[in-house]
Protein backbone atom coordinates (compact mmCIF):
# COMPACT_ATOMS: atom_id res chain seq x y z
CA UNK A 1 0.00 0.00 0.00
CA UNK A 2 1.13 3.03 -0.71
CA UNK A 3 0.65 6.51 1.50
CA UNK A 4 1.79 9.98 1.11
CA UNK A 5 1.95 12.41 4.49
CA UNK A 6 2.56 15.92 5.06
CA UNK A 7 1.57 18.63 2.31
CA UNK A 8 -1.18 21.14 2.19
CA UNK A 9 -4.48 18.90 1.31
CA UNK A 10 -5.97 18.97 -1.96
CA UNK A 11 -8.70 21.91 -2.65
CA UNK A 12 -11.24 21.23 -5.39
CA UNK A 13 -12.10 25.08 -7.45
CA UNK A 14 -15.68 25.38 -5.89
CA UNK A 15 -18.26 26.52 -6.02
CA UNK A 16 -18.11 24.68 -9.33
CA UNK A 17 -21.07 26.38 -12.00
CA UNK A 18 -22.11 25.11 -15.68
CA UNK A 19 -22.80 29.17 -16.43
CA UNK A 20 -20.17 29.21 -18.11
CA UNK A 21 -20.41 26.24 -20.58
CA UNK A 22 -23.30 27.52 -21.58
CA UNK A 23 -21.92 30.49 -23.41
CA UNK A 24 -18.47 27.87 -24.03
CA UNK A 25 -19.03 24.89 -24.18
CA UNK A 26 -16.49 22.16 -23.92
CA UNK A 27 -15.86 21.08 -27.85
CA UNK A 28 -13.88 17.61 -28.71
CA UNK A 29 -12.73 16.81 -32.09
CA UNK A 30 -16.34 15.97 -33.11
CA UNK A 31 -18.99 16.63 -30.00
CA UNK A 32 -20.21 19.41 -28.01
CA UNK A 33 -20.32 19.42 -24.46
CA UNK A 34 -23.00 21.45 -22.55
CA UNK A 35 -25.50 21.88 -19.93
CA UNK A 36 -28.16 19.45 -20.30
CA UNK A 37 -31.66 21.56 -21.03
CA UNK A 38 -34.97 20.78 -20.90
CA UNK A 39 -35.79 20.96 -25.03
CA UNK A 40 -33.15 17.75 -25.07
CA UNK A 41 -35.85 15.73 -23.39
CA UNK A 42 -37.06 13.69 -26.83
CA UNK A 43 -33.35 13.09 -27.67
CA UNK A 44 -32.33 11.60 -23.89
CA UNK A 45 -35.65 9.95 -24.10
CA UNK A 46 -34.36 7.91 -27.31
CA UNK A 47 -32.20 6.13 -25.32
CA UNK A 48 -33.26 6.73 -21.72
CA UNK A 49 -37.11 4.77 -22.39
CA UNK A 50 -33.98 1.29 -23.86
CA UNK A 51 -34.12 -1.38 -21.55
CA UNK A 52 -30.76 -2.82 -22.76
CA UNK A 53 -29.72 1.01 -21.85
CA UNK A 54 -31.60 1.41 -18.29
CA UNK A 55 -30.43 -2.18 -17.05
CA UNK A 56 -26.78 -0.72 -16.66
CA UNK A 57 -27.96 2.27 -14.62
CA UNK A 58 -29.79 3.45 -11.83
CA UNK A 59 -32.47 4.30 -13.75
CA UNK A 60 -35.89 3.37 -14.51
CA UNK A 61 -37.59 3.00 -17.71
CA UNK A 62 -39.57 6.28 -18.02
CA UNK A 63 -42.56 6.96 -20.25
CA UNK A 64 -41.96 10.40 -22.01
CA UNK A 65 -43.96 12.52 -19.47
CA UNK A 66 -41.65 11.15 -16.65
CA UNK A 67 -38.42 11.33 -19.03
CA UNK A 68 -39.36 14.80 -19.24
CA UNK A 69 -39.43 15.60 -15.93
CA UNK A 70 -36.02 14.01 -15.13
CA UNK A 71 -34.22 15.68 -18.10
CA UNK A 72 -35.96 18.95 -16.55
CA UNK A 73 -34.43 18.12 -13.00
CA UNK A 74 -30.86 17.40 -14.25
CA UNK A 75 -31.10 20.78 -16.47
CA UNK A 76 -31.81 22.67 -13.14
CA UNK A 77 -28.57 21.33 -11.13
CA UNK A 78 -26.32 23.77 -12.17
CA UNK A 79 -23.66 23.66 -9.34
CA UNK A 80 -21.29 22.04 -7.45
CA UNK A 81 -21.17 23.13 -3.61
CA UNK A 82 -21.59 19.91 -1.20
CA UNK A 83 -20.97 16.59 -0.97
CA UNK A 84 -23.42 14.55 -3.39
CA UNK A 85 -24.12 17.16 -6.00
CA UNK A 86 -24.24 16.70 -9.19
CA UNK A 87 -24.32 18.39 -12.77
CA UNK A 88 -24.80 16.73 -15.98
CA UNK A 89 -23.56 17.55 -19.76
CA UNK A 90 -25.47 16.45 -23.02
CA UNK A 91 -23.43 15.04 -25.33
CA UNK A 92 -24.12 16.93 -29.02
CA UNK A 93 -23.41 15.09 -31.87
CA UNK A 94 -23.26 18.45 -34.66
CA UNK A 95 -24.78 17.81 -38.03
CA UNK A 96 -26.99 14.91 -36.79
CA UNK A 97 -30.86 15.99 -37.00
CA UNK A 98 -32.27 16.25 -33.21
CA UNK A 99 -35.62 14.26 -32.39
CA UNK A 100 -38.93 16.48 -32.69
CA UNK A 101 -37.47 18.76 -35.62
CA UNK A 102 -34.77 20.19 -33.52
CA UNK A 103 -32.51 21.93 -35.51
CA UNK A 104 -29.05 19.90 -36.76
CA UNK A 105 -27.85 18.59 -33.46
CA UNK A 106 -28.57 15.83 -31.26
CA UNK A 107 -28.01 14.85 -27.94
CA UNK A 108 -26.07 11.38 -28.14
CA UNK A 109 -25.94 10.73 -24.43
CA UNK A 110 -24.96 12.45 -21.62
CA UNK A 111 -22.10 12.80 -18.79
CA UNK A 112 -22.47 13.17 -15.00
CA UNK A 113 -19.76 14.78 -12.46
CA UNK A 114 -20.57 14.34 -8.50
CA UNK A 115 -19.27 15.34 -6.10
CA UNK A 116 -18.66 13.19 -3.38
CA UNK A 117 -15.81 14.62 -0.88
CA UNK A 118 -14.85 18.19 -1.14
CA UNK A 119 -12.64 17.34 2.34
CA UNK A 120 -10.82 15.16 0.06
CA UNK A 121 -11.08 16.89 -3.49
CA UNK A 122 -13.21 13.67 -4.32
CA UNK A 123 -15.71 13.25 -7.44
CA UNK A 124 -17.37 10.61 -9.22
CA UNK A 125 -18.31 10.36 -13.22
CA UNK A 126 -20.72 8.73 -15.37
CA UNK A 127 -21.81 8.56 -18.69
CA UNK A 128 -24.36 7.31 -20.83
CA UNK A 129 -24.83 6.85 -24.80
CA UNK A 130 -27.69 5.72 -27.56
CA UNK A 131 -26.56 2.60 -28.18
CA UNK A 132 -27.27 3.49 -32.11
CA UNK A 133 -23.97 6.05 -31.86
CA UNK A 134 -21.62 3.09 -29.82
CA UNK A 135 -18.11 1.87 -31.54
CA UNK A 136 -17.14 5.20 -33.22
CA UNK A 137 -15.37 6.42 -30.15
CA UNK A 138 -17.81 9.21 -28.88
CA UNK A 139 -17.43 7.83 -25.39
CA UNK A 140 -13.86 7.63 -25.24
CA UNK A 141 -13.99 11.33 -26.45
CA UNK A 142 -16.86 13.25 -24.58
CA UNK A 143 -15.39 10.96 -21.30
CA UNK A 144 -11.84 11.98 -21.77
CA UNK A 145 -13.14 15.84 -22.10
CA UNK A 146 -15.51 15.28 -18.76
CA UNK A 147 -11.77 13.95 -16.42
CA UNK A 148 -10.22 17.17 -18.33
CA UNK A 149 -12.80 18.89 -16.62
CA UNK A 150 -12.63 17.17 -13.23
CA UNK A 151 -8.78 17.35 -12.95
CA UNK A 152 -9.29 20.92 -14.25
CA UNK A 153 -11.22 21.73 -11.07
CA UNK A 154 -8.37 20.26 -9.06
CA UNK A 155 -9.91 17.08 -8.01
CA UNK A 156 -7.51 14.68 -6.73
CA UNK A 157 -8.90 11.41 -7.20
CA UNK A 158 -11.52 10.40 -9.80
CA UNK A 159 -14.11 7.23 -9.35
CA UNK A 160 -16.08 5.64 -11.72
CA UNK A 161 -19.32 3.14 -10.54
CA UNK A 162 -19.67 0.44 -13.42
CA UNK A 163 -22.55 -1.91 -13.73
CA UNK A 164 -20.28 -4.99 -13.83
CA UNK A 165 -22.19 -6.61 -17.31
CA UNK A 166 -21.40 -3.18 -18.94
CA UNK A 167 -18.64 -4.47 -20.97
CA UNK A 168 -18.47 -1.26 -23.18
CA UNK A 169 -18.08 0.74 -19.79
CA UNK A 170 -15.46 -1.96 -18.28
CA UNK A 171 -13.31 -1.05 -21.72
CA UNK A 172 -13.86 2.40 -21.82
CA UNK A 173 -12.22 3.10 -17.89
CA UNK A 174 -9.88 0.50 -18.86
CA UNK A 175 -8.71 2.59 -21.77
CA UNK A 176 -8.84 6.03 -19.79
CA UNK A 177 -6.04 4.59 -17.82
CA UNK A 178 -8.29 3.87 -14.72
CA UNK A 179 -7.57 1.12 -12.26
CA UNK A 180 -10.08 -1.61 -11.45
CA UNK A 181 -10.45 -1.19 -7.75
CA UNK A 182 -13.28 -3.02 -6.35
CA UNK A 183 -16.28 -5.47 -7.34
CA UNK A 184 -18.80 -5.46 -5.13
CA UNK A 185 -21.01 -8.69 -5.47
CA UNK A 186 -24.85 -8.34 -5.52
CA UNK A 187 -24.87 -5.09 -4.38
CA UNK A 188 -27.85 -3.62 -6.01
CA UNK A 189 -31.33 -5.24 -7.21
CA UNK A 190 -33.05 -4.74 -10.63
CA UNK A 191 -35.99 -6.18 -13.20
CA UNK A 192 -33.31 -8.86 -14.04
CA UNK A 193 -31.95 -9.86 -10.49
CA UNK A 194 -29.19 -8.82 -8.40
CA UNK A 195 -26.34 -7.25 -9.87
CA UNK A 196 -22.38 -6.52 -9.25
CA UNK A 197 -20.91 -3.27 -9.22
CA UNK A 198 -17.49 -2.70 -10.23
CA UNK A 199 -15.32 0.86 -9.13
CA UNK A 200 -12.45 2.31 -11.50
CA UNK A 201 -10.11 4.90 -10.08
CA UNK A 202 -7.19 7.06 -10.68
CA UNK A 203 -5.46 9.86 -9.16
CA UNK A 204 -4.84 13.17 -11.05
CA UNK A 205 -1.57 12.54 -11.20
CA UNK A 206 -2.14 9.64 -13.03
CA UNK A 207 -4.31 11.61 -15.55
CA UNK A 208 -2.36 13.80 -16.22
CA UNK A 209 1.15 11.75 -16.62
CA UNK A 210 -1.55 9.48 -18.88
CA UNK A 211 -2.40 12.68 -21.01
CA UNK A 212 1.33 13.61 -21.59
CA UNK A 213 2.14 10.46 -22.77
CA UNK A 214 3.02 9.92 -26.48
CA UNK A 215 0.17 8.72 -28.33
CA UNK A 216 0.49 4.86 -29.48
Amino acid sequence: MTTTTGGTPPRLRLPFDLAGLDASPLRTERLVLRPIRPQDADDIHAYQRLPEVVVHLPWPLRDREAGGEHTELRAKQRTLTADGEAVALAVVLPGEPGLGGRGDERVIGDLTLILTSAAHAQVAVGWVLHPDFQGRGYAREAATALLDLATGLGAHRIAATVDAANEPSLALCARLGMRREATFRQDRHGDTGWRDTVIYALTREEWLAGRSAPAR
